[in-house]
């Protein structure tokens, strides 16, 4: 019995019918006989209300369901949650299912309407899109389920606390390594460039065979042997890439929801896979004040889930990045040249001029690529259409930022310190085109 008063609920119908009930109650007053006429309907409207009562709580289990979540989430990507639900009842029921989301999303009246045959199961879908990363707790999943007479509605609570936590988008990592072996970057705005000259990676000499490059004939070789020979070069492999994120205050400017850090993050992890599957060492670092994470440069097969697991952990601490201490750390941690990737921003030259000492010190030991981020937002003052004062000002303002992120590349370009300019959904396709034009050109 405690049962039945704790998931019993009033369904709209009911509400809908006292309504009535009680408009005819006081028209009775003026006309007596629909006081009779009321009260049998009241009588009626008990009866129907017990009788659906019984045929929603006849059975202990009639109604079965589940949600299905993935193991973990994909930051930034629409994720699929599934319930089935199943109709054990032997007629047609009305479903309300309602799912208590995590907090994250800020959704409360989240609610999916069906109608189930007997015996019938059906799939219900729906997709989320986290835009942080962490814990996400999951409510009851609560299904609401009514007769055909629709006076009263019976309560099932299923799946009670269920967490997922919400990872480095590996959706759009698998997405770019997929193009990536099948050669179809250039589908996502990835540019196929062409390779240009060689390697310093000597393999082996050989004999000259129609269409070797006539511009690798070992002369020596060949007047010995009297015959043309080659040099064959290999690509080199293993060269230590590392990814450098700046996790201060200025990395937690939103776009579109999404923090600039975890679209470096995002960016990190898929372009970390690609160097990997390219048998390049993938290290990372993250800093504000101090180097707070650090992972050493490997190709090992289960590096890219320690860096996974690094990303995963990598937050903002509000402090302002300190490139010096940074610069010591690289000079005592990586021995070998090689490719650094700083995830940073810019928003004005006056910031740059306080780093750049650092950042040369840097590329002199590495080859070092810049990367920041244009303010999209502006975008909009930018190419508004002006017509009054106040909005010229703040276009004229729009662009003089704009400009002024530009004069950093030149800046940048001036000391050779490669950079990025970017805008934060384009991040993950920019860094990759880099990488591998620094690749085709043999720098790395």
């Amino acid at each position: 019995m405690l049962n039945i008063f704790r998931n019993i609920y009033f369904h709209k119908n009911f509400f809908r019918a006292i309504a009535v009930l009680t408009v005819l109650f006081l028209i009775s007053y003026w006309i007596s006989v629909l006081f009779f006429v009321s009260t049998i309907l009241v009588i009626v409207l008990l009866g129907l209300t017990l009788i659906d009562t019984w045929l929603l709580f006849r059975i202990k289990e009639g109604i079965l369901a589940s949600r299905n979540t993935p193991e973990k989430f994909s930051n930034s990507d629409q994720n699929e949650i599934s319930i089935p639900i199943r109709n054990r009842y032997n007629f047609k029921v009305e479903i309300k299912l309602i799912d208590e989301l995590p907090e994250q999303f800020q959704i409360r009246d989240f609610t999916i309407d069906k109608v189930l045959a007997a015996n019938e199961e059906e799939v219900f879908n729906y997709f989320v899109t986290p835009l942080e990363r962490g814990e996400y707790h999951f409510g009851a999943a609560n299904v609401f389920v009514s007769s055909p007479f629709k006076i009263v509605s019976r309560r099932y609570v299923f799946e009670k606390g269920a967490m997922v936590k919400s990872y480095p988008s590996y959706i759009q990592m698998r997405k770019y390594e997929f193009l990536a072996m099948n050669n179809r970057l250039s589908e996502f705005g990835l540019k196929k460039i062409r390779r240009i000259g060689h390697t310093l990676e000597f393999e082996q000499i050989k004999e000259y065979v129609f269409g070797d490059d006539v511009r690798t004939i070992n002369w020596k070789t060949t007047a010995k042997y009297n015959r043309l020979m080659v040099n064959q070069y290999q690509d080199e492999k293993s060269q230590p890439i590392y990814s450098i994120v700046d996790v201060s205050r200025t990395m937690k400017m939103p776009f579109n929801g999404l923090k600039l850090l975890d679209y470096a993050i995002n960016a990190t992890l898929a372009f970390s896979n690609i160097a990997l599957r390219k048998n390049d060492k993938a290290g990372l670092f993250a800093f504000s004040k101090e180097v707070g994470t650090m992972v050493p440069a490997s190709n090992k097969k289960t590096h890219l889930n320690v860096i996974n697991d690094a990303l995963y952990n990598i937050n903002t601490d509000f402090m302002d990045a300190d490139f010096g201490y940074l610069y010591t750390q690289i000079k005592r941690q990586i021995r070998q040249r090689s490719l650094l990737l700083l995830f940073t921003n810019f928003e004005h030259k006056s910031g740059l001029k306080r780093q750049l000492p650092y950042l040369k010190s840097m590329a002199k030991g590495h080859l070092l690529v810049v990367i920041f981020f244009e303010n999209s937002e502006l975008d909009e003052l930018i190419n508004e259409h002006t017509e009054d004062l106040q909005s010229i000002y703040n276009k004229t303002i729009a662009e003089k930022f704009a400009f002024e992120k530009r004069l950093i590349v030149k800046e940048l370009e001036s000391y050779g310190i490669h950079s990025i300019l970017t805008k934060p959904e384009s991040l993950t396709l920019n860094v990759i085109n880099k990488y591998l034009e620094f690749k085709s050109r043999g720098l790395i």
